[in-house]
């Protein structure tokens, strides 16, 4: 397909680039999404979205810039997608709920955000619209510094870390979650919740699971609550504590991904 993909300097738009190695590959430095500059939209039948501001710690204090491109941004390219007649794929977050739903998190759910970055990533979501495919992933792992090379890291230095355990959710590995999002593609536009399968877990339950398969001992692994991290830490933004997302519109249409446990096993090898 005569593609083009946004941001794919990040995590996802590495996969993206490697799942479609013909498609037009664009970083932040080529493409700015909160200064776009002209493109022969009409040389593409298909867009992928993978560019945002995800720092959400910062997004507090420079909202305008994550508004920009999360929500500003997004808006821009559905207006280009019903002018050219291109299907724009636009990447969105579990950001855009409180997490205080009680169970597996529905598509359906109204947005709740928490922080600047949630409520720019759900505008973003609003301004794409139903016409087009939205895709919710949660905490991906991908190429580039992400949660597993962290832990990664500090099990071979042999530090013995403090992770939170009471946000819930399930990891996403960025070359599932590309693949997943080209399988989409044959199914109706619309909101669909995209992570890997498996049980849901802590972050501090994956971490014990990146130290097992580092070769140290799980119990290296303290817990702490959100409350307690963030205690000393008053710039941070809000982080929701159950990131468990619905999966059954996916897999309604034949889209599941793998068992996160096997893929972080497979991206650690």
């Amino acid at each position: 397909m005569p593609a083009l993909i946004l941001g794919a300097g990040g995590q996802l738009g590495r996969a993206l680039s490697a799942a479609l190695p013909a498609a037009t590959a664009l970083t932040r430095a080529e493409f700015d999404l909160a200064d776009p500059r002209d493109l022969d939209w009409s040389a593409y039948d298909t867009v992928v979205n993978a560019a945002a501001y995800t720092a959400v710690d910062r997004a507090e204090r420079d909202r305008a810039a994550a508004w920009a491109v999360n929500a500003v941004g997004p808006a821009t390219l559905a207006r280009l997608a019903e002018r050219h007649g291109f299907r724009l794929v636009h990447v969105s977050s579990e950001y855009v709920f409180d997490g205080t739903h009680d169970g597996p998190i529905p598509e359906s759910a109204p947005f709740s955000p928490l922080s600047a970055y949630g409520a720019s990533k759900a505008a973003g979501d609003v301004a794409v619209g139903p016409g087009h495919w939205i895709v919710r992933p949660t905490w991906v792992i991908g190429d580039g510094a992400n949660f597993a090379r962290t832990m990664r890291s500090l099990a071979e230095r042999g530090i013995s870390p403090t992770v939170v355990a009471d946000q819930i959710g399930r990891p996403t590995l960025a070359s599932d979650l590309a693949a997943g999002i080209l399988a989409l593609l044959d199914a109706e536009p619309g909101t669909y919740q995209l992570t890997n399968s498996g049980d849901p877990v802590s972050w501090a339950e994956v971490a014990r699971v990146v130290f097992s398969l580092s070769s140290r001992a799980p119990e290296d692994v303290t817990d702490t609550t959100t409350a307690e991290y963030f205690a000393d830490k008053p710039e941070a933004a809000p982080r929701p504590l159950n990131s468990v997302l619905d999966l059954t519109k996916a897999e309604k249409v034949g889209v599941t991904l793998p068992d996160w446990r096997d893929s972080l096993e497979r991206y650690l090898a």
